[in-house]
């Protein structure tokens, strides 16, 4: 494991889970009278089956070279959700190579085309920076700005946590951003030392006090279809089931397609926004 930021991200990651690690659920005792969460290193190292000093090493960023088979125990003992162990073991080595950076600033014609096939559902690309490549009418006539902002600043994290069209969008801002973050961590956390993913996250942390708090939680969550809202000025409240999937020429790329609810009116509200969208 001999790149730095990633020994950083993961000793950062192990101590913020041990931090917030729940004592009862370990079957031990607050420290003191109430502090409830947070387990010792020692603890861990014994729920591992590892030494006190080569885990504290991990927190430290030390360069060493752990086994696959200490990070499963580890995040075993630190009761990680399977995502959370892929997290841990891209960050030690242990998963496929991190997709390669754009090599362009749009998506592909035939992606375009598929993303201009799949109105009136809202459809976009995503670079693996989560820089927005490609999206097609219905997309552009759920959100407006994606057609106007600068190029620099479409990257769906930046839009979600600066653009305040996009917060009157989401009736449930709060917990969609949080959720967007801990997705955004999880996909990238093994590329957290390249330029693109660095600036983004610099700066995220200097614009949005939001993003720099969720950011130091240290959050991850994988990607799952769910019902998501969306409350347009035009067409009011809609209800939209959130997909995403990867072509298989380029891996690099998401397409995230948004498709009526079951039992809703997002089909006839599209289409109404879209006639009014011209």
């Amino acid at each position: 494991m001999n790149n730095p930021g990633r020994r950083k991200e993961l000793g950062l990651f192990l101590r913020a889970r041990r931090d917030q690690a729940l004592r009862a659920d370990y079957g031990l005792p607050p420290v003191g009278r109430t502090r409830e969460r947070g387990l010792r290193r020692e603890e861990v190292a014994f729920l591992s089956g590892v030494s006190v000093t080569w885990y504290t090493w991990l927190e430290q960023g030390r360069d060493i070279s752990p086994s696959r088979q200490v990070l499963e125990a580890i995040s075993r003992a630190l009761h990680l959700s399977s995502t959370g162990l892929g997290y841990v073991l891209s960050l030690g080595g242990y998963a496929s190579a991190a997709p390669a950076g754009p090599a362009a600033d749009t998506a592909p014609p035939h992606i375009q085309r598929l993303l201009d096939a799949l109105d009136p559902n809202p459809s976009f690309a995503l670079f693996p920076d989560w820089g927005v490549a490609g999206w097609n009418r219905a997309y552009a006539a759920l959100y407006p700005n994606i057609a106007t902002v600068p190029a620099a600043d479409r990257n769906l994290l930046w839009l979600v946590f600066t653009d305040p069209y996009v917060r009157n969008l989401l009736p449930d801002w709060d917990t969609t951003s949080k959720r967007f973050l801990a997705e955004f961590r999880a996909e990238t956390g093994q590329r957290l030392g390249d330029p693109d993913i660095q600036y983004q996250v610099e700066r995220l942390k200097e614009a949005s006090p939001e993003f720099r708090q969720g950011w130091d939680l240290y959050d991850i969550l994988g990607f799952e279809s769910r019902e998501r809202l969306f409350h347009h000025p035009a067409v009011g409240v809609l209800q939209l089931e959130h997909h995403q999937v990867s072509p298989s020429d380029r891996p690099d790329l998401h397409l995230v397609v948004y498709t009526p609810a079951p039992g809703s009116d997002a089909a006839a509200q599209m289409k109404s926004l879209l006639s009014v969208a011209g």
